[in-house]
């Protein structure tokens, strides 16, 4: 019987260290935001990528009626123009860059599911936003007027400098 209580007392206590751990990494902030690019934000001095998008790159370059637009300046533009209010972020984790990736909201709209309604970001990563990407696609909104290369390649192609 002794045995089995030591298990016992182990198990909970491993139990404990994972909450812990996951409690640890969980990150709110809350506060005045600014957008850094299309999926990018600084809300009070901290910086917050959107979780589940990706946007065309600041200085991206997409094509609509073969003329280039700068689709990547747009998305920056039209992410700032949602953050009438004061911006709630919950994270859990951060990228390689820092960022705490975080589900952001402006007066209870997700601003994620915003720009790839918008057609300004496409689903990323566990696809949460792939029946607003269907909409905006039908409805050949922003970059799916045209053509455009996914962010993540385009990256590919422009490594960032030191």
């Amino acid at each position: 019987m002794r045995l089995f209580d030591l298990l016992i007392g182990a198990l909970v206590l491993l139990g404990l260290a994972a909450i812990s751990v996951f409690i640890q990494q969980r990150e709110e902030t809350d506060g005045a935001a600014y957008a850094v690019d299309g999926d990018t934000l600084d809300v009070a001095g901290a910086r917050v990528r959107l979780a589940g998008i990706d946007a065309p790159e600041l200085k991206q370059e997409c094509v609509r009626d073969r003329r280039s637009w700068p689709c990547g300046e747009v998305a920056r533009r039209v992410l700032e123009e949602s953050l009438k209010g004061a911006v709630s972020c919950a994270g859990n984790g951060r990228d390689p860059y820092g960022r705490i990736v975080a589900r952001c909201t402006v007066g209870g709209q997700d601003l994620a599911d915003h720009m790839v309604r918008e057609g300004l970001a496409v689903a990323y990563r566990g696809r949460d936003y792939a029946g607003s990407e269907a909409q905006a696609q039908a409805a050949r909104r922003g970059i799916w007027a045209g053509s455009f290369q996914p962010p993540a390649e385009y990256r590919s192609d422009h490594p960032r400098t030191p």
